[in-house]
């Protein structure tokens, strides 16, 4: 059969994730879970607040009366650097371990899944030769990444499923997206009773995060239909349940929906990001601000930029969510209701974030990976325009 012109957009690949415990108490499983994988010393890796609260220690206690020998990796900061990863590389070499556990919020979970990525690899393999610029996963070799367990205690990043980390080089002031599609974790346990404690801020920054993810998704012009129907049901789920979660946070059906929503987005994601994040990114790097709070601030400017490419799928998600009159200012409109209802600030001023890098801003977000599954392909100039009316509150 001849290939024909009309179908190249349809010429794609997709890749979906890994095996997932759901429920309540699944986090007991973890030891067997552990050994399923073949896994003798796992190295659990999170960070410093969540290493001294009674869920790491009791699941690190379970993992010792099942024979394991685990230790604890907690030098994470909340933008992981590549600093952390190096020494969690030499944590897990000199502790002997064949396995990660990574346990937390998306800096440990990022974190945890670039040092099972890297441990094992070729002496003198650089991290940032595996970023994700054109084939560079091929620089790695597979059948070295350490098996990975992933236990997040955050309904926001999804990078329980991702295929990527997001790591700080601090040297050159970026966050670069380091990418190989081994870094998958082979097991997911999502336990909403992890996520009990999150308190309300950071549960709206999270769950905002979630939406970032599905919304990206939604509006990537990219062919992947089963990532559209992904996204859309984990806009639903983050529609219905992040209110709740923030308002009790011992709802745990509302815990539960919202940790399947983030997954969903993570994994509605291999359609591509956009403005969103290509934003968010540099200015993480340049201001160490907290990235879900960026892309929730960051959402309603860049769904005014993208209005002109969106109409059809914001009708589209507008009747699914049954919105008053579906479309982008229906959809913006929620955005904007759903943030205030969240405490979530309104411009990135309300961050400490002026414009005075605006144009350096610009730049890196035009060379972000993310930037190019942005439903329009905006300049240098464009992401300055976008940034600086989130500053001044524009919309």
């Amino acid at each position: 059969m001849m290939n024909h012109p009309d179908m190249q957009p349809f010429t794609t690949g997709w890749n979906y994730p890994a095996n997932i415990l759901t429920g309540v108490g699944r986090i007991r499983e973890l030891p067997a879970a552990c050994k399923a994988l073949g896994m003798q010393a796992p190295l659990l890796i999170t960070d410093p607040g969540l290493a001294a609260l009674p869920m790491v220690q009791e699941s690190v206690q379970a993992c010792e009366d099942s024979g394991l020998g685990i230790a604890v990796f907690s030098q994470v900061k909340g933008n992981p650097t590549g600093k952390n990863v190096l020494d969690g590389m030499a944590a897990f070499r000199d502790g002997g371990h064949d396995g990660v556990i990574a346990f937390g919020g998306g800096s440990g979970l990022d974190a945890a899944k670039a040092v099972a990525l890297m441990a094992n690899q070729r002496e003198g393999l650089s991290l940032w030769s595996l970023e994700d610029i054109g084939d560079n996963w091929k620089n790695a070799d597979a059948q070295a990444i350490a098996p990975i367990i992933a236990v997040p205690t955050t309904a926001g990043t999804g990078s329980e499923v991702g295929r990527a980390s997001v790591i700080t080089d601090e040297v050159e002031h970026v966050k670069r997206i380091i990418f190989h599609p081994g870094m998958v974790p082979a097991t997911v346990i999502l336990d909403p009773e992890l996520t009990v404690g999150l308190p309300p801020a950071m549960t709206a920054a999270t769950g905002m995060d979630a939406l970032s993810h599905c919304l990206e998704a939604w509006c990537s012009p990219l062919y992947h239909p089963m990532a559209e129907g992904i996204a859309v049901e984990g806009m639903r789920r983050i529609y219905h349940y992040l209110p709740r979660a923030y308002t009790d946070g011992h709802d745990l059906e509302a815990r539960m929906n919202m940790l399947v929503a983030s997954s969903m987005g993570a994994t509605a994601f291999q359609r591509g990001l956009g403005a969103m994040h290509a934003l968010a990114h540099p200015l993480g790097a340049l201001h160490d601000a907290h990235h879900g709070t960026l892309n929730a601030i960051l959402m309603p400017y860049v769904l005014r930029a993208n209005e002109r490419a969106i109409g059809e799928p914001m009708v589209r998600l507008g009747r699914y969510l049954d919105l008053d009159q579906p479309g982008t200012a229906a959809v913006i409109d929620w955005v904007l209701e759903m943030r205030e209802r969240l405490g979530i600030p309104h411009t990135l001023a309300d961050l400490g974030i002026d414009v005075r890098q605006a144009d350096k801003v610009g730049k890196m977000a035009v060379a972000d990976p993310s930037s190019g599954s942005n439903p329009i392909k905006f300049t240098a100039d464009d992401y300055r325009d976008i940034f600086v009316a989130a500053v001044a509150g524009r919309l």
